[in-house]
């Protein structure tokens, strides 16, 4: 298995086990949030797949967007499996163009966001993808012990 497969591995086993938890969110809880501030169920689930859109776009762009048209921006909520039917054409984009990277390109491309702070590796930019939505993942499991809402296992 070469690094291209293994980040792939790891973008699919992310989705998941983050499908797993998404999944396990009760209806009714979908726009519960801990506090004002926080975003509720659906937002945070829509913030991971938007987010993996935008990544992907920088990612082409080898840095940071001028400017972001979300196809998200205007949709309403409806429930989970209406955001990943939305998202699964541009998370199949994202994993095809992923496929196209050879192993050099992923220490060679650099991905400059200088405006965040930061300029990665194509390899080291795809990975923080995957652990952005791990965190959120996790957040989500936190979200759900705290409506004492079962949580499924993921840790298989």
């Amino acid at each position: 298995m070469n690094s291209i497969d293994l980040i792939i591995l790891n973008l699919e086993e992310v989705r998941r086990r983050s499908i797993k938890v998404w999944m396990a969110i009760p209806f009714e809880n979908l726009n519960w949030k801990p506090d004002d501030d926080a975003l509720s169920c659906i937002q945070m689930i829509r913030h991971v797949l938007e987010s993996e859109h935008y990544y992907h776009l920088a990612i082409n762009n080898n840095g940071d967007l001028p400017s972001f048209d979300s196809p998200y921006e205007k949709r309403p909520y409806k429930s989970i499996q209406d955001e990943l039917d939305f998202a699964k054409t541009y998370r199949q984009e994202f994993i095809q163009t992923i496929r196209s990277y050879s192993e050099e390109d992923l220490v060679t491309i650099k991905i400059d966001r200088s405006d965040k702070g930061y300029i990665r590796d194509l390899g080291d930019m795809l990975l923080r993808v995957a652990y952005h939505e791990s965190v959120h993942t996790g957040q989500l499991l936190d979200y759900l012990r705290t409506k004492n809402v079962p949580r499924p296992v993921i840790w298989d």
